[in-house]
């Protein structure tokens, strides 16, 4: 896509400050990072959506390659994985290195305060649509 942020970095059109390649996906760190080495893995051809990405378990697979350099280097507690996919309309997924008591606790950690709880009855009338 001509007008994609994302596929002008596939390119090497826009640098950015790369982590890891492969001939079908690219990682590298966010310009707008939620914490150190917060990272984003695309595929170099345009998807919408993650889930829209051909070789589904490729992409996953280059991610968790990406997951453990992370981990090796940079040795947070943990790493979130988000793939909202709004800010940029090609499918990519955050990585975000976890650190104690950092400042995404309030949001991150508590996504379940923001969550209301269906009944049963609205449980089954969603599985229903789901699985008719």
């Amino acid at each position: 896509m001509d007008d994609c942020i994302f596929c002008k970095i596939a390119k090497n059109e826009i640098p950015c400050h790369k982590i890891s390649e492969n001939d079908n996906f690219l990682a590298f760190l966010d310009i707008k990072p939620l914490s150190c080495g917060h990272t984003l893995v695309i595929p170099k051809t345009h998807y919408r959506w993650v889930y829209d990405v051909p070789d589904f378990s490729q992409y996953w697979k280059f991610t968790l390659e990406v997951t453990r350099q992370l981990e090796k280097s940079l040795k947070p507690l943990f790493i979130n994985y988000l793939t909202m996919g709004n800010q940029v309309p090609h499918a990519h997924i955050h990585l975000i290195p976890r650190t104690k008591n950092d400042h995404l606790v309030p949001f991150l950690d508590n996504l379940n305060t923001y969550c209301q709880s269906p009944s049963q009855d609205e449980f089954k009338k969603i599985l229903n649509i789901i699985n008719p």
